[in-house]
């Protein structure tokens, strides 16, 4: 079936930013005397929006409310300042960013990352092209899988779901799109592996940008 729209997840999809996540965590975590965790650990800690990535760092049955809360204002403090230090996108993104342009296809960013991150990342990191719609994690709106800001950007580009290409690199991703009545398209060079994806409902996957650009083509 042909697309009209695109909707990316940002981490793990566009953009390789998990040596800058997992560092803050890391030194918010050392900062108060907690154990850290390496960067494999930190693929399956992330996806779940930052008050999630400190509950889950945290040993277990040590994550009260008002811990959480003191870490999460350290950590936002830390990431605003060093959130761009190694973060980049995926060799191939440009390309396949191009290729949507020239086809006058639009575009969107739906990530579980705060907001104020979200934009900032988009805009600086992603600067060359223009998105339809930008929208990380706020209060007004669920976190993913909730279907709820997927289908906000639907309304927003003007488009049906089933309409629109749903791209990320994880479980969560897969069932948003599922839920939001999306085809759901897994790439594997983001942080979770393949049989994650497949469990949740992947329908394709791609190896490289590129391939989605094939994807897409083919189904025209």
């Amino acid at each position: 079936m042909p697309f009209n729209a695109v909707i990316f997840d940002l981490d793990g999809t566009l953009l390789d930013t998990l040596e800058d996540i997992v560092n803050t965590l890391n030194a918010v975590l050392e900062s108060h005397r907690y154990p850290t965790h390496s960067l494999d650990e930190g693929r399956f800690l992330v996806g779940h929006g930052l008050r999630e990535l400190v509950r889950k760092a945290l040993p277990e049955n040590t994550a009260t409310e008002t811990l959480i809360d003191t870490l999460l204002a350290d950590l936002m403090d830390h990431y605003s300042r060093n959130w761009n230090r190694n973060s980049k996108p995926y060799e191939g993104i440009a390309d396949m960013l191009d290729d949507l342009d020239r086809r006058g296809m639009k575009k969107a960013i739906l990530s579980n990352k705060a907001d104020r991150f979200t934009q900032l990342c988009a805009s600086e990191l992603l600067a060359e092209w223009s998105f339809d719609a930008v929208m990380g994690h706020h209060d007004a709106i669920p976190h993913k899988p909730d279907p709820a800001g997927a289908l906000l950007i639907a309304a927003k580009l003007g488009h049906k779901p089933e309409d629109i290409l749903y791209v990320g690199d994880s479980g969560i991703d897969m069932l948003t799109a599922s839920r939001a009545g999306m085809y759901p398209l897994g790439v594997l060079w983001g942080f979770r592996p393949e049989d994650e994806l497949l469990e949740f409902g992947a329908k394709t996957l791609v190896k490289t940008p590129a391939e989605i650009t094939a994807f897409l083509e083919a189904a025209r």
